[in-house]
């Protein structure tokens, strides 16, 4: 059997002109997508009010998102060693305009939850593809530096979505979201038409549909269990979803169910991957730096979402802020954030991950040990300048971990591990949500039930769960002094060996 290792391209010395153009239509694709859902969190309560909805089943408009990229992720490393850089993209870009459309058009809160369903197919694709290309295209060198301008968009999207979509609710209705995003989605899918072109090559693996099966239940199962255990505090445990037992309950049943089943599909993987036909190949995990790195991002997503998440909550409850106060505490450290990427791109490449990552772990840690201490009265400037302080650890976090993560690989590896990398951020940012939102919830409801107004009941709830957050990020912190820069062509002599093995790569 001909080894892909032998006939595919070598590792490129310079960015071809065609490659540098396709990251960049990718780039855009993928900040229109994740604009997309950042513009959500604030537009819910407003479709609760227009579609008159209970919050409990305007949840399902985040929540069938979350789900849907937790089903359609685990699939990218399968399907980006199957298809074409050009099918992939433009199926993906397809359906997440289709699904827009689905939404600005939608006469009802069940048109509504299918759009987003069909938005989420194309998102999941998405960041896994962007990964995957820059690893393929850009020399080991330079991928510091192509990886900070992920890290830009992951932080600029974000930074823009939540103002954005506060301006066009209070002037023009939340279908102008959608509206809004449209035009963008068709313009980069006429632009990928015409200009988007194969890089790397196509293996024919076989599907195996169990594998499929066994995903979308396990990962399905864990995310929604974890956000069931989120809203579930948050709503005093009413939110079941199985009959007969509270929401808390159900929530572990199906976080429980979820790990039983994955433990299956893991089984069912490495026993595919002896013949090469796993859907998700957990061979990456044979790289000790590969599995270093995605520990540490998912610890760092479980902050950063359960913090993104809390920290609203805080500011608005606790600290007596209204919506536009908070986003304007919340933005100068997502500017900041994105504004950095490319740099510490330039720092990765020049200098290594643990220039990077060892301050930016403890910077991280740092934020969250402070936030662990805010009352009532914490000065707005101060919140600015922590939040600012974590927002720069996570940039100094995030272009490290991608870069080294991946490149420690070998080149056929790539699409496997970035699925591996993206399915662990999002289980990452739903634990994070359920035990950060759980804690302030429980305390919060219990203060409460004592007489205590919300402000005094949500303070001793917001530090506890900050704290739990600040000594969750010790691991990164310990981790990252083990981490280390990928020389060029290196890959894990394991992955080298079984390489010899695979089925040999279709061209273009």
């Amino acid at each position: 059997m001909t080894s892909p290792q032998s006939t595919a391209p070598p590792a490129p010395h310079e960015i071809a002109p065609q490659g540098m153009r396709v990251i960049w239509l990718l780039l855009v694709a993928a900040f229109v997508a994740i604009l997309n859902e950042t513009t959500m969190g604030i537009a819910i309560p407003h479709l609760n009010a227009d579609l008159g909805l209970p919050p409990e089943l305007g949840q399902w408009l985040t929540s069938a998102f979350m789900l849907t990229m937790a089903v359609v992720i685990p699939t990218t490393g399968f399907i980006l060693q199957r298809f074409t850089t050009r099918q992939v993209f433009l199926a993906a870009i397809t359906t997440f305009s289709i699904g827009t459309l689905v939404c600005m058009l939608a006469t009802g809160f069940p048109m509504l939850v299918a759009g987003r369903v069909i938005q989420a197919g194309g998102t999941g694709i998405m960041m896994p593809l962007l990964m995957t290309t820059i690893m393929n295209v850009v020399p080991a060198h330079s991928r510091g530096r192509m990886m900070g301008r992920v890290g830009m968009v992951i932080s600029l999207a974000p930074a823009l979505g939540p103002t954005l979509s506060g301006l066009v609710l209070d002037s023009l209705g939340w279908r102008w979201l959608f509206g809004i995003v449209l035009p963008i989605a068709l313009i980069a899918l006429a632009l990928g038409a015409r200009w988007m072109t194969n890089l790397g090559e196509t293996i024919k693996a076989p599907l195996d549909v169990l594998s499929v099966v066994l995903s979308a239940l396990a990962f399905g199962s864990i995310v929604y269990g974890l956000s069931l255990l989120g809203s579930a505090h948050d709503t005093g445990g009413s939110s079941a979803v199985i009959p007969g037992t509270s929401g808390q309950t159900s929530a572990i049943i199906l976080v429980v169910f979820g790990l039983v089943v994955l433990a299956v599909f893991a089984l069912r993987q490495i026993s595919l991957a002896r013949r090469d036909r796993a859907l998700l190949d957990l061979r990456v995990f044979r790289s000790r730096n590969f599995t270093l790195a995605v520990v540490i991002m998912a610890v760092v997503a479980m902050a950063m979402f359960g913090t993104l998440t809390l920290l609203p909550q805080y500011l608005q409850n606790v600290a007596g802020l209204d919506g536009l106060q908070s986003g304007l505490i919340l933005m100068p450290g997502s500017i900041l954030m994105g504004l950095l990427g490319p740099v510490m791109g330039r720092i990765y490449d020049a200098r290594g991950p643990r220039t990077l990552l060892i301050p930016g772990t403890m910077m991280i840690a740092a934020s969250m040990f402070f936030y662990s201490t805010v009352t009532q009265d914490t000065p707005t400037a101060v919140l600015v300048v922590v939040q600012s302080v974590l927002s720069v650890g996570l940039a100094m976090s995030f272009t490290p971990l991608f870069s080294a993560s991946l490149g420690s690989l070998q080149r056929r590896f790539y699409s496997h591990g970035s699925a591996v990398l993206n399915t662990l951020q999002q289980v990452g940012g739903a634990a994070g949500v359920a035990v950060l939102i759980g804690i302030y919830s429980s305390i919060l409801h219990a203060g409460e039930a004592e007489g205590l107004d919300t402000a005094a009941a949500g303070a001793p709830g917001a530090r506890a769960a900050f704290f739990v957050a600040a000594l969750i990020v010790l691991v990164p912190v310990v981790l990252a002094w083990f981490i280390r820069k990928p020389e060029e062509g290196e890959e894990a002599p394991e992955q080298a060996a079984a390489a010899d093995d695979a089925p040999a790569p279709v061209g273009h």
